[in-house]
């Protein structure tokens, strides 16, 4: 392991856009899914229903989060709704699953999307069995993060030390809880303007664009 990893033992990854390339876009695929569940609530066009769902997701970190508020909206329904996509757009990474197969310690999911889905995926990206745990938006009360609730919930739930975890995270503004706690942080820069918000370096340890190559290369550095 690299000599300044090696005292983690516990590897915490996001999900979408993390564990796989942000290229293959499935949140497109969930944005039309959640336009159409709001232009259902509504009753309104497209366009609005575009214009709500980014509002709330701006102001209250998802847009569940701020259908919950507004509409009262049950969770699991527009979970199950908005989820609702083909996985064809993913697959496996061999060098993802050998890496994650080498690291020391227990390894999790933290995820503002729901079990279910979560699982869908890494079963598409051959991590089906990789992790030993997940934390998701239910387990969270459906306080998402960025809010430090969210991670000190996971961290309780799990008995994580969080001076000797690690988080991955492709939107930068959720790392700033990780490293408050006391994590290591590693950003997935995976060029969306979204994903960049709130890039604050004194929060970031580590940056990568390909997750798939960091992690080969620090398990690279144990190996003879």
């Amino acid at each position: 392991m690299l000599p300044a990893l090696r005292h983690i033992d516990c590897w915490i990854f996001d999900l979408d856009n993390s564990l796989y390339p942000a290229s293959a876009d499935l949140f497109a695929l969930i944005d039309i899914r959640m336009g159409e569940f709001i232009q259902q609530l509504v009753g309104c066009d497209t366009a609005e229903a575009r214009r709500i769902q980014k509002s709330y997701f701006h102001e209250h970190g998802t847009t569940l989060a701020g259908l919950m508020k507004a509409h009262g909206t049950e969770p699991r329904e527009f979970l199950d709704f908005v989820h609702d996509i083909d996985l064809a757009r993913i697959s496996a990474d061999p060098r993802v699953v050998a890496a994650l197969d080498t690291l020391p310690g227990r390894k999790f999911v933290f995820t503002n999307g729901d079990e279910a889905y979560a699982k869908r995926v890494l079963d598409k990206l051959g991590l089906a069995n990789a992790f030993d745990g997940l934390h998701d938006i239910h387990a969270m009360d459906y306080v998402p993060k960025p809010d430090p609730r969210a991670y000190e919930a996971m961290c309780a739930r799990f008995g994580i030390e969080p001076s000797r975890a690690l988080f991955v995270e492709d939107m930068a503004r959720n790392l700033v809880p990780a490293k408050a706690l006391g994590m290591t942080t590693v950003w997935v820069d995976n060029g969306s303007e979204q994903a960049g918000r709130d890039a604050d370096p004194a929060f970031i340890d580590y940056r990568t664009a390909d997750i798939g190559e960091w992690l080969t290369e620090i398990v690279k550095e144990d190996m003879p």
